[in-house]
């Protein structure tokens, strides 16, 4: 029997809107906390109802980042989907984008007249769509209705309340404010912008590049090879996301270079770990059987050399080619990454 904890609540949507929490994993944990500090009650989804009893119960989330203690009066539970879309008004999806559609195929109510966000780092495989895309081609949410929620950011950073940043992008400046200011406290700062294409594209293809990072660590490369990787990861960054949208962005602000240097040089970043075991000779499926969470880059790189592949005009994207070789193709890290060096400059 599905777990429904969500209360009625007689409450203006413009005045005091409900936000809800699409998720269960670390990332949707610290939007939870990071709301918990300007909400009263927060709507969240979480299929696992072992894990809402532990929720209700202990206070933490018991497989991910269990050290952030919640107020349980705060919290409006259910494993039903629905139930928690219906009584809410702002959507944040914070599930994997390899996973995003069946959960999407469980959703009975309208979402038309919701604020939907997604705080997802990747392209659905589905539809080859980022996500904000995939909401407004499939499911009618208008475009001003949608938005992005990015870093950089790491949960882990969050669960200690260190310093961090989000960037909050939407085509309705209203809704990313609004956002924004349900996510900011004294250890969150936000800055909003109007590239939501842009950043979510970045967010995407840093986790790539991420683990080009990793693998390059595991093979045994240094720091000096590390900056320079870097260096061409965010041209290249540039190059693939101006394929896709072109407008004025400046791409050294920290939604692209600021997420994609904290996603590459992190102890925190998981798909840096990842890569990391594939250069030091674990496989693909063994990698991501011994990580207790998804690397979204190795469904990212697919994707990524795919859509560019597709184009008339690609752009040169050595670095995504030299992940999808490793991970896809099979092909050894070793050899793959001593061409890439001779084509980084």
């Amino acid at each position: 029997m599905k777990k429904n904890n969500i209360k009625s609540e007689n409450r203006s949507p413009l005045n005091s809107p409900r936000f809800a929490v699409i998720g269960g994993g670390s990332w949707a944990t610290a939007i939870v906390k990071m709301l918990s500090e300007n909400l009263e009650t927060i709507n969240w989804y979480i299929r696992d109802e072992q894990a809402i009893d532990h929720i209700q119960t202990e206070g933490h989330n018991p497989n991910y980042l269990s050290a952030v203690e919640f107020d349980t009066s705060q919290l409006n539970l259910s494993s039903d989907i629905n139930v928690v879309i219906e009584k809410s008004d702002v959507l944040i999806f914070v599930v994997p984008s390899a996973f995003l559609q069946s959960e999407m195929n469980k959703i009975k109510v309208p979402l038309k007249d919701k604020i939907v966000f997604s705080a997802i780092k990747g392209i659905v495989p589905e539809s080859y769509l980022l996500v904000g895309e995939h909401f407004n081609v499939n499911y009618n949410i208008p475009f001003e209705n949608i938005g992005v929620i990015t870093g950089p950011c790491h949960a882990e950073e969050v669960a200690l309340e260190r310093l961090s940043y989000l960037t909050i992008a939407s085509a309705d400046e209203t809704n990313a404010q609004l956002v924004a200011d349900h996510l900011s406290s004294d250890y969150i700062k936000c800055n909003i912008t109007e590239d939501v294409i842009g950043t979510e594209y970045a967010a995407v293809l840093k986790n790539i590049y991420a683990i080009a990072a990793g693998i390059a660590h595991g093979l045994g490369y240094g720091d000096n090879f590390q900056s320079v990787l870097m260096s061409n990861a965010i041209k290249e960054m540039k190059r693939f996301i101006k394929k896709r949208y072109k407008m004025k962005r400046n791409i050294n602000d920290s939604a692209y270079l600021g997420d994609l240097l904290v996603t590459g040089y992190s102890v925190f970043s998981r798909n840096r770990l990842f890569g990391n075991m594939i250069g030091k000779g674990y496989t693909v499926k063994s990698a991501q059987l011994e990580m207790s969470m998804v690397a979204e880059g190795y469904y990212a790189a697919k994707s990524a050399y795919d859509i560019n592949k597709k184009d008339d005009s690609k752009a040169k994207t050595p670095i995504i080619n030299a992940v999808y070789k490793v991970l896809y193709l099979d092909k050894n890290p070793k050899k793959v990454f001593a061409k890439l060096a001779d084509k980084l400059v």
